[in-house]
């Protein structure tokens, strides 16, 4: 598993969304997922978003994933 396929898998399940991952050891990594979609969400909810992307990968060939979920108004919160 690499980054750049849990990339286009997150970029893919939720349309419209950008996410950035970054892992180096193949089945922990970090990710940060922007989505309008998350727009009213907690934050569990966004989760889950998410993680319906990867499907059966999550605890199989990703053991771990950590996760930042913003809508894009929470990217630039000054604006």
């Amino acid at each position: 598993m690499t980054p750049d396929l849990i990339r286009q898998l997150i970029e893919t399940g939720l349309p419209g969304s950008k996410a950035t991952v970054s892992g180096d050891d193949g089945v922990h990594f970090e990710a940060t997922v922007v989505a309008e979609d998350f727009r009213g969400k907690l934050p569990l909810a966004r989760h889950r978003m998410v993680y319906a992307t990867l499907g059966e990968r999550m605890g199989g060939e990703i053991h771990a994933l950590a996760l930042r979920t913003l809508t894009p108004d929470e990217t630039n919160p000054e604006s």
